[in-house]
């Protein structure tokens, strides 16, 4: 049966697959540990490794270049650490960051200040590429890491990560990594195709269970150091016994949506658009964050002037439905967007963002609650302007 709610926040979590939650249950009731040697060791064993497969095809990435971790934030933060290296380049001595980064890469690094740049964005969201060339051709032969995230959380914004690492491969020292949380599952990724060194992505995203993600490198990227020590697990890589039942989930629901990719993008891209012209249509004055640049087809981010976020997402909580001011990692908090005020946008505009966000138990009536009561707050801001509703 349909929830009573509609529930439009799946760029902050995605609900678990009812697939997913029965690979989570068969996996719970093996009690091997997948480091044993015996047979219930090795049938555990079996199953993180084909949920390694089901992740690697998700990105197109090697099976054996897949590291288990507790999610994209752990994942960024073993790359940042300045551990990740190339066969035939040097270490990075210097961190090139987008001016839209989620916190996992802005505030994750262990680069020294001195040594990081950020990589400023046009308004549209998407890296100014001229700078971002210039910026490299000022570091000479200097060392460097750059990280640009695959698509924006909030915004929806995709990025030109070949074009980007084109940029990277010219200037020969240049090591890409991406953070690529939101754009798993809901847009085609090729880890080699694309040229990265490294990608990271959550499980939590896609419809896996929370706490489980992974860094992906490409052949002849690693690390040189373990970033969780104490084992001999993930390659001595990632210390720890892994958390069996929530990657055997997280390989269920990777295998899901990449066979689905195609047709939940058209899908879900339909219902978008829809709900972005109804929104327009409402509010001629409503800003679209992104418009004109290529977006996830899930997420719609706007903003009415004069309408607060935190007033409007009460009163959609009231009406039963669930959305967002942005980014879900800023502890419940509805504060200005540092991705919007790179972006060049106003702080009275952003004060009032909306991001909506569709996924894979998405409807359209989904589409219409959120539409009715986004009428109504918009009617209530009229009354208050004195104007027509």
């Amino acid at each position: 049966m349909k929830a009573t709610r509609a529930y439009l926040d799946h760029n902050a979590t995605s609900p678990v697959r009812p697939e997913v939650s029965a690979a989570v249950v068969r996996a719970l009731e093996l009690p091997g540990n997948p480091s044993s040697v015996h047979a219930e060791g090795r049938a555990a064993r079996a199953m993180l490794e084909a949920a390694r497969e089901q992740v690697a095809g998700l990105v197109g990435a090697t099976a054996a270049n897949v590291v288990f971790t507790s999610g994209g934030t752990e994942a960024a933060n073993a790359v940042l650490s300045g551990a990740l290296r190339r066969t035939g380049l040097p270490a990075p001595t210097r961190l090139l960051i987008g001016a839209t980064e989620h916190p996992c890469v802005a505030a994750g690094h262990r680069f020294p200040s001195e040594a990081v740049e950020v990589l400023p964005v046009e308004p549209s969201g998407l890296i100014d590429l001229a700078a971002m060339e210039a910026q490299l051709s000022a570091l000479g032969d200097e060392a460097v890491l750059i990280s640009v995230h695959a698509a924006n959380n909030e915004t929806g914004v995709v990025q030109p990560l070949a074009e980007i690492v084109a940029l990277a491969r010219r200037h020969g020292r240049a090591l890409v990594h991406s953070d690529a949380v939101q754009a798993a599952g809901k847009i085609a990724l090729d880890l080699g195709a694309l040229g990265l060194d490294a990608l990271t992505i959550s499980g939590h995203k896609f419809g896996a269970p929370k706490g489980v993600g992974a860094l992906a490198l490409a052949d002849g990227a690693g690390l040189d150091a373990a970033f969780v020590r104490g084992g001999g697990q993930e390659g001595r890589r990632r210390c720890g016994t892994e958390n069996l039942p929530g990657l055997v989930g997280m390989g269920r629901a990777a295998e899901i949506a990449g066979t689905t990719l195609a047709s939940e993008a058209a899908r879900l891209g339909r219902l978008r658009d829809r709900i972005e012209t109804a929104v327009r249509a409402r509010a001629p004055e409503a800003v679209v964050f992104g418009d004109g640049a290529p977006r996830l087809p899930n997420t719609l981010c706007f903003a009415v002037p004069g309408l607060e976020a935190a007033t409007a997402l009460m009163a959609l909580d009231l009406a039963g439905v669930a959305v967002s001011s942005g980014s879900a990692c800023a502890s419940g908090k509805v504060a200005r967007s540092p991705v919007l005020a790179a972006m060049g946008v106003s702080p009275a505009l952003a004060a009032g963002a909306l991001r909506v966000s569709l996924g894979w138990n998405t409807v359209e009536s989904d589409g219409v609650r959120f539409l009715e009561a986004f009428e109504r707050a918009v009617s209530s801001l009229y009354k208050r302007q004195g104007r027509a509703a």
